[in-house]
């Protein structure tokens, strides 16, 4: 039993192959609780005091205790069938709305260089674009027209497919300048501006921009770059995330360590920066939180993170809401342990951001964040049997697609039931992201020495 305050946690063991029921005593102050357990792989539930009753008192859970608590409750629902040539799936996007119908689409990047379409609800597969030789790197659907999914390309181009059509061929090409090498993009909330990230070749590294409204009809139609932003970075720029509803800011994150806020509709890259925030390593996830969205927060390859109130530029209290230099000290976990951190979501009805994390054996640990740190909301077991490494959460229905290195598309659902619950062996193949984070590690380390 691990005691932080008020809030009690307790980690009940159950063996399912014997039971299905398990009556717990707690505390002096509770009841006999007796709990109907789910069955599950690893037969692991946590329980919070919080959702517990006591005699005389009256029951009623905060929104954002009920948010933790659907999430504490998700299972798997569905899994995706494993294909002939199996890769990592290092990012997830889902479609707004059903551009066809079969449905809504899960658009998934892999590392054999491809991208692959699923359908939301079933998680059949649909089919599969490629670039190569070049690289394909992350993948987003537009958000006004969700038959459009772009993604970056290491040949120096954005991609753009219209799942609508039959054709392989992408229906639009951005093209950057020649030394380019894209490894993170991103479209903002109006569809009409793409911005990507380049590799640093020599001593440039650039963000790239262009006008996304084109003619979708004449396949392979190359539109060129607007501009770019050249002198806010000095190493290679491995996330790019637009602001929600803003759609002239955008925010970029670079191995130099350095966190950018821009405002594009400023005449140049000078009065467009905003603010500039240090995390002191690798940047590996960006993203935007808190009630307007004025908070950022980024996640580093050392599993460090940083979390900023860009609402306090103009004032004199600190900016800085919450750095942590490595997650993996500071997470109480009862015998567990936190290997890596993939990346967040902010709730907007729960005013609340959380993390997503996990271990190197596939289990799945969702925690919640807060000024004083960051804390458990609930464990995932049971579905992954290696390192996740992307995942797409769906706030409103509060379900969770979830990717791996061994090769599965997964689908939580609160209090789903999967009829089959056969783990996949662990692939063991090296992804270009797995490489470039190692080089990314080894140059940070280089430069503090």
């Amino acid at each position: 039993m691990c005691c932080r305050g008020n809030q009690i946690e307790t980690q009940v063991r159950c063996n399912i192959s014997r039971c299905s029921k398990s009556t717990l005593l707690l505390s002096k102050s509770h009841y006999l609780l007796v709990l109907n357990l789910q069955k599950s792989a690893e037969g692991i539930m946590f329980i919070d005091s919080r959702f517990l009753t006591t005699p005389g008192t009256a029951f009623e859970m905060s929104a954002l205790e009920k948010i933790e608590e659907q999430l504490a409750r998700l299972r798997i629902a569905k899994r995706s069938v494993l294909r002939e040539e199996p890769a990592y799936l290092l990012d997830i996007d889902v479609s707004r709305s059903a551009p066809s119908e079969s449905g809504r689409c899960v658009a998934v990047s892999c590392s054999n260089q491809s991208i692959r379409l699923y359908n939301r609800e079933t998680l059949n597969f649909l089919r599969e674009y490629s670039s190569r030789p070049g690289m394909l790197n992350g993948v987003r659907f537009a958000h006004t027209c969700d038959s459009l999914v772009f993604s970056a390309c290491s040949d120096g181009t954005i991609k753009c497919w219209d799942i609508r059509l039959a054709a392989q061929k992408a229906v639009q090409i951005f093209s950057g300048y020649p030394s380019n090498v894209f490894i993170s993009f991103d479209i903002n909330c109006n569809d009409l501006i793409i911005c990507a990230g380049t590799e640093k070749v020599e001593k440039d590294t650039f963000l790239v921009f262009w006008d996304a409204r084109g003619n979708t009809d004449c396949a392979g139609t190359t539109r060129e770059p607007l501009g770019v932003y050249s002198e806010s970075h000095n190493d290679d720029v491995t996330k790019i995330c637009f602001h929600p509803v803003k759609p002239s800011w955008v925010v970029s994150g670079s191995t130099d360590g350095l966190v950018n806020v821009f405002d594009i509709d400023k005449d140049n890259e000078d009065d467009a920066l905003i603010s500039t925030c240090n995390s002191d390593s690798s940047i590996s996830f960006i993203g935007w939180s808190g009630k307007g969205y004025e908070q950022i927060y980024c996640m580093t390859h050392d599993e460090g993170f940083c979390w900023w109130d860009l609402a306090q530029l103009d004032t004199e209290e600190p900016i800085t809401l919450l750095r942590i230099q490595d997650a993996r000290d500071t997470v109480c976990i009862e015998n567990d342990s936190l290997n890596y951190l993939v990346g967040g979501a902010y709730h907007e009805k729960a005013d609340r951001l959380f993390l997503i994390g996990g271990t190197s054996t596939g289990k799945i640990h969702l925690l919640s964040c807060g000024a004083d740190g960051l804390s458990l909301v609930g464990t995932l077991g049971g579905g992954h049997s290696a390192t996740v490494r992307s995942f797409c959460w769906n706030l409103a229905d509060e379900s969770l697609l979830t990717g791996g290195e061994d090769a599965q598309l997964l689908l939580w659902r609160p209090g789903a039931v999967e009829k089959s619950l056969t783990k996949k062996e662990t692939l063991k193949i090296a992804s270009s992201v797995q490489k470039r984070v190692r080089v990314h590690n080894s140059s940070f380390k280089n430069r503090k020495k």
